[in-house]
């Protein structure tokens, strides 16, 4: 009988249950001693004369293979009909039985060996495409620093790296199809021979080398969580975005892939298929769990938040995948250590967000910052949420969490600013828990930036710093998907909170001067003339306070170019215009020599304030 006739019959090729062991014996009659005898020194030549060769039998060709699966196949159909006779240690056939036993034995450890080496060498090579899916995610380290104070800069610093899907949810062929007959009938003969348990240890330790290989490829090597905590940032971020990247390749190529394999040697819904799934890749999906696991218990530092919340998503988006593919009580562990880092990671993302709002509520500074611009603190702040948002779904998830376990530990937030935003804002879109968070961080931020305006001598500078950082936060949210989160009626309160801070800077820095350009106390004394001295000093009092302030203030900065010119514009208004209907309503009682500037020079030195560079006033009529 060849090995294609088996095949087809069913003798070879179904579980132990399924054989029919009766097959080949001749139920009407009984075999004699002899003919036994003669049976088992057959069997024993077909399958012994390979134990002196060293060759693989697969190597040789299909008669060689048939050849030697029939005559193994024999061993185990003798057996039964030998078992079935009840022998007793006296009986002769009971020598043959073991003679029986020895020959199956040799032939189902051949065949073991045989099975791993067709899945060795029939291992297919992983699929170029995948592999330049890697190279075309080239880790690109964000350098020493997460925080660049120009925005643009900033942006790309976090920017958030997409994980393509092309190589989602596709099987792939591990071992070459055209072996997989042969790989389950091997399988099949061992199960029916109860060699169940070698087989699929044989598999699984072939497959489980298989694995790692692949994460080898994939570059995810293997580090404790010692390893992880040790790192520099710069070396874990690329290794967080190439994990991202990697896991999602792994499950959804390779494990499915690997379930499919399994299911196609050793039948598909067999407990044994899932056994030995579970068992070849356990070690490396617990592998890449580890990583997860060390990042969650890692120091809760502000610029990691995104590399968690990415972590987050991807293993969040394949536990569906995983699930399926861990459905029995079998793949409970994996399933469970699964969630586990899920939840740890989202842990982390919540403490992160949490602290790092905490540590904005109680950043202090002794020294102003030159010039009153935007505060370093305020770009960093602002630039992080707008870059949350990117995260919304999962971030309002966590957030959420965090809500109602607040809720239930503590009372709510009563603080004036936190207040004051519910009131007027509430929690617009679809992100209400990240919306409310992320007021609370602006209402954090807002009192920070109050308290480092008292650090400014100038009661003029300290409105000009809380104009220019208020300003600068309403026009965050206003031109990114952060107003989705604020609302509007956030952007307009703040709005009007810098305009106010301009008005009182005008005042603090103008009023005085422009108390100046008035007709009160330029007329003698008791006499309604004109009198020329004290129009003159008025004059020279103004161009006085005019230069103070022009050198003053030229050291000044408005980063926001339309802002500065608005503010300018403004100042021109006020100041310039009065300057010159003082001048043109007194020109008759003063002479040429008296007027130090025109409007025009004075406008023209406006154009100098609030560049951030100090100057002094060169007077090109002074004479």
């Amino acid at each position: 009988m060849n090995i294609q006739s088996e095949k087809e019959e069913g003798k070879i090729g179904k579980r132990e249950d399924d054989v029919d062991v009766e097959d080949e014996v001749d139920e009407e009659e009984e075999e004699g001693v002899g003919v036994i005898e003669e049976r088992i020194g057959l069997i024993e030549e077909k399958i012994m004369k390979w134990e002196e060769d060293q060759s693989m039998i697969w190597d040789l060709g299909p008669e060689e293979t048939s050849e030697y699966l029939n005559a193994a196949n024999d061993a185990r159909i003798l057996i039964d009909k030998l078992e079935s006779m009840h022998l007793s240690k006296e009986d002769q056939e009971y020598k043959f039985l073991q003679r029986a036993y020895s020959v199956l034995q040799t032939a189902m450890t051949r065949l073991e060996e045989e099975f791993s080496n067709l899945l060795i060498q029939n291992r297919q090579p992983f699929e170029p495409e995948y592999v330049s899916f890697r190279s075309s995610e080239e880790d690109a380290v964000d350098g020493n620093s997460f925080v660049s104070l120009g925005d643009e800069s900033f942006e790309e610093s976090l920017r958030r790296d997409s994980v393509s899907r092309a190589a989602e949810e596709h099987v792939i062929d591990l071992v070459h199809p055209a072996v997989i007959p042969d790989l389950r009938c091997i399988a099949n003969l061992l199960f029916a021979s109860n060699y169940s348990q070698e087989c699929a240890q044989a598999y699984t330790i072939v497959r489980r080398d298989a694995l790692d290989e692949c994460l080898f490829i994939l570059e995810m090597e293997r580090l404790s969580i010692e390893d992880v905590l040790k790192m520099e940032w710069s070396t874990l971020n690329s290794k967080i975005k190439r994990w991202s990247w990697a896991v999602k390749i792994f499950v959804r190529v390779y494990l499915a892939s690997e379930r499919w394999l399994s299911d196609q040697i050793f039948g598909e819904g067999e407990p044994v298929s899932q056994v030995s799934f579970v068992d070849a890749s356990k070690a490396s999906i617990l592998q890449l769990l580890n990583f997860g696991e060390a990042m969650s218990i890692g120091p809760h530092q502000p610029e990691k938040l995104f590399r968690i919340l990415d972590m987050y998503e991807v293993l969040a988006d394949l536990m569906p995948d995983i699930d399926a593919l861990y459905p029995d009580e079998v793949g409970s562990s994996v399933k469970f250590e699964c969630h586990e880092v899920l939840t740890r990671l989202g842990d982390c993302v919540r403490i992160t967000f949490l602290e790092f709002k905490n540590t904005v509520g109680s950043n202090p500074s002794t020294t102003p910052l030159v010039g009153g611009g935007i505060h370093p603190l305020a770009r960093y702040v602002m630039n992080y949420l707008r870059t949350l948002t990117d995260y919304g779904e999962a971030l309002n998830h966590l957030l959420k969490d965090q809500e109602e376990e607040d809720s239930i530990s503590s009372s709510p937030d009563t603080s004036p600013g936190a207040e004051e935003d519910n009131r007027s804002q509430g929690s617009p879109g679809r992100f209400p828990s990240m919306s409310r968070q992320f007021l609370s961080f602006a209402s954090v931020l807002e009192n920070n930036l109050e308290e480092k305006s008292k650090l400014y001598k100038e009661t003029s500078l300290q409105h000009l710093f809380l104009m220019n950082n208020l300003h600068y936060m309403a026009e965050k949210v206003k031109g990114s998907e952060l107003r989705v989160i604020f609302g509007d009626e956030w952007i307009r309160k703040h709005n009007w909170k810098f305009q106010q801070h301009a008005m009182k800077y005008e005042r603090a820095s103008w009023s005085s001067i422009l108390n100046l350009l008035k007709d009160e106390g330029i007329h003698a004394p008791g006499s309604n003339s004109v009198s020329k001295s004290l129009l003159k000093e008025k004059l020279r009092s103004f161009y006085l306070g005019f230069e103070d302030i022009y050198r003053i203030q030229t050291a000044w900065s408005i980063p926001d170019v339309q802002l500065r010119e608005d503010l300018r514009i403004s100042i021109s208004v006020k100041v310039i215009q009065a300057y010159r209907t003082f001048v043109g309503r007194n020109n008759s009682h003063m002479s040429d020599k008296n007027i130090r500037y025109t409007a025009d020079d004075l406008e023209n030195y406006l154009l100098d304030f609030f560049e951030g560079s100090q100057k002094l006033l060169q007077n090109p009529h002074r004479r």
